[in-house]
C-alpha cells in the first residue's frame, strides 16, 4: 500500500486511530474518533473511511462489535509516512547518561546496565548485545590456574570487552612455564583481530621454542572454542517487570509467548545481529521479521560504536508501541553508549 494514495482525510483518521490505540490499548470506534478528533465529520463518515483502511489492510476488527486496530502493515505506513519523533527533553538525556555513566569496571557491565536502562525508561523489554570479537582487537592474554588441572584463559579486547574460557589440562600446571606461554601468547597474538587470529594462529605458534608445548598444542586445539563467542552469549536483557505491566499481558495466551521469546536467547541475538548489518534505526514490526516467534511484537533497534567494533541494542515489546518515544530513546542511549565505551 503506497502512502500516496491515501485520501487526506484516510491518513488523518489512520493516524489518530493508531496513536489513541497505542495510548488506550482499545480497539477504537468511529464514535471515538468523531468525538476526540474530528467533530466536524460523522461518525458516519468516519467508520466508512475507517471501512476503506480496513479493507486496504491497513486495520482490522478483532471482534465484530468492536472497533478497529492496526494491521503490522498499518503501523508500517504509520512509522513511514505518518510518525512524528517525539524529541527527549534535556532531562531525559541526562537521565540516561547518569544511569549509563557509573564506575564500572568492565564493558559487559555497562552492556548489562545499558539494557536495563532501556527497559526501565522505555517500559519494554531491552536489549544489549555486544560488539561482534571476530573483529575485536587483543590487547592481552592472561592465563590463570583456578584449580590443580583448569586454567582460565582470558583475552581482553581492545573495546574493552573480555572473553574468558575455562580449559581442562592433562597435567600440574608449573608457573615458570605458564609465563613463558602467556609471554609466547601475547608476543605472537596481541594487535590481532581475533578473526585473523583464528584464521592464522595455527601458523603463528607453529615454530614456537619456548612455554609449555603442552599448553601451547591445548591453546590450538581449543582456538574455536577460545576465539569464539557465541551471540547469545554477548546477550543482556533487561525491565522483564516492566514490560509485563503492559495491557497485552493480561491474555495468557500473549504472556505465554512473551515468556517463550525471552527464554529463546539465540533467536533474541540472531534478530539483533541481523539488525546490525544496517546503520542507524531500525524497525520490525510482527510479521515482518518472519520469525513466528515475533509474530505480536515489535522491535526497534540501534547499532553503537565501540572504538572499531560494532554492537546492537534496542527494545522489544507489543507491536502496539509508543514508536515515537522508543525511537528517539534507543537512538540516544546507542550514542551515549557508544561515547562510554570508547573513552
Amino acid at each position: 500500500m503506497s502512502f500516496e494514495n491515501l485520501t487526506p482525510r484516510e491518513k488523518s483518521i489512520l493516524k489518530a486511530l493508531i496513536n489513541h490505540y497505542i495510548n488506550t490499548a482499545e480497539p477504537v470506534g468511529s464514535s471515538t474518533i468523531s468525538q476526540r478528533y474530528f467533530k466536524e465529520l460523522s461518525s458516519a463518515t468516519i467508520r466508512n473511511t475507517m471501512q476503506d483502511l480496513e479493507e486496504l489492510g491497513l486495520l482490522e476488527q478483532p471482534h465484530t462489535s468492536a472497533g478497529r486496530v492496526p494491521t503490522d502493515k498499518g503501523y508500517r505506513l504509520y512509522v513511514d509516512s505518518l510518525l512524528k519523533q517525539r524529541e527527549l527533553s534535556p532531562k531525559e538525556k541526562e537521565n540516561i547518561r547518569q544511569q549509563l555513566n557509573l564506575d564500572y569496571a568492565a564493558a559487559e557491565e555497562i552492556l548489562a546496565q545499558t539494557s536495563k536502562v532501556l527497559g526501565q525508561v522505555s517500559q519494554e523489554l531491552g536489549l544489549t548485545i555486544a560488539p561482534s570479537f571476530e573483529q575485536g582487537v587483543l590487547t592481552r592474554v592472561e592465563l590463570i590456574p583456578v584449580a590443580e588441572k583448569r586454567l582460565m584463559v582470558v583475552l581482553a579486547i581492545k573495546s574493552g570487552l573480555v572473553r574468558t574460557v575455562l580449559l581442562e589440562v592433562q597435567s600440574s600446571l608449573q608457573e615458570n612455564l605458564l609465563e613463558e606461554t602467556r609471554q609466547v601468547l601475547n608476543e605472537k597474538l596481541c594487535g590481532l583481530s581475533l578473526g585473523e587470529i583464528r584464521n592464522t594462529v595455527a601458523q603463528r605458534l607453529r615454530q614456537v621454542n619456548a612455554g609449555d608445548p603442552k599448553l601451547i598444542r591445548l591453546f590450538l586445539e581449543s582456538s574455536r572454542e577460545i576465539l569464539h563467542s557465541p551471540p547469545e552469549d554477548q546477550l543482556h536483557i533487561g525491565g522483564t517487570q516492566n514490560v509485563l505491566r503492559q495491557p497485552e499481558f493480561q491474555n495468557p495466551q500473549k504472556l505465554q509467548e512473551f515468556i517463550q521469546l525471552i527464554e529463546e536467547k539465540k533467536l533474541l541475538s540472531e534478530l539483533l545481529s541481523t539488525h546490525g548489518i544496517k546503520e542507524g534505526i531500525t524497525i520490525t514490526i510482527g510479521t515482518e521479521s518472519e520469525k513466528g516467534e515475533m509474530n505480536s511484537f515489535s522491535v526497534v533497534t540501534s547499532t553503537y560504536q565501540a572504538g572499531k567494533v560494532k554492537g546492537t541494542i534496542g527494545v522489544i515489546g507489543p507491536t502496539r508501541m509508543p514508536y515515537s518515544k522508543l525511537i528517539s530513546i534507543v537512538d540516544y542511549t546507542a550514542k551515549a553508549l557508544g561515547e562510554i565505551l570508547s573513552e
